[in-house]
This record gives structure tokens, C-alpha cells and sequence, in this order.
């Protein structure tokens, strides 16, 4: 798995629910559901101060794991995504190493 941080374009549902991703030039359709989760981030160390009445965002990240691909023949990636609440803007946080099969 690598760690990294990396713009990425989101079509997202009226629910904010990933539909398809426009990274590297190439259009990504889901290949799975995507799953949602938050994570805690240093706040205080990204920030200088806490605004009264600022919540979400500060405390914790929101990220969908997707798995997509560029069409039905190709090979899925496994992708950890999450948007900035302040911009909108999507970022790719972590790449998973493809699975393999097992049964070979």
C-alpha cells in the first residue's frame, strides 16, 4: 500500500456517494460500492486556532475507499480518497496493492 496525497476530479451522487473518478487523464467507473469512514486528524497541528462553532472538518477527515477501474476489461484499483470540507477538492490519500488470486 503506498501513502501519498494526490488530486483526483469526483463525480459524486446527490448523496455525495462517489460515482466516477477523472484522474491521470483516464475517466474511472466504481466497480464496487463504495465504503465510508472518518478518520481523526492533528488538527492542531495543521491549524492555528479553533473557531468557535467549527466542528465538522477540524477533527476528522472523511474517506471513501473506492474501487474503480477505466472499463470492464481492465484491472480494479483499490483507492482511499477524501475531500476537503473548506474547498470541495478530492485527494488520493493511499493506493492499495491489487489481490491476488489466491486459487493459481
Amino acid at each position: 500500500m503506498g501513502l501519498f496525497s494526490e488530486s483526483v476530479e469526483v463525480v459524486c451522487a446527490p448523496s455525495g456517494r462517489p460515482l466516477e473518478l477523472q484522474w491521470r487523464g483516464h475517466s474511472y467507473q466504481m466497480a464496487a460500492e463504495p465504503l465510508r469512514w472518518y478518520e481523526r486528524r492533528n488538527w492542531w497541528a495543521e491549524e492555528t486556532r479553533a473557531e468557535i462553532g467549527r466542528g465538522a472538518g477540524l477533527v476528522d477527515h472523511e474517506i471513501w475507499r473506492v474501487q474503480a477501474r477505466i472499463n470492464k476489461a481492465s484491472q480494479i484499483l483499490t483507492l482511499d480518497i477524501s475531500r476537503q470540507i473548506n474547498t470541495g477538492n478530492w485527494r488520493i490519500i493511499r493506493i492499495h496493492d491489487a489481490i491476488r488470486d489466491l486459487s493459481a
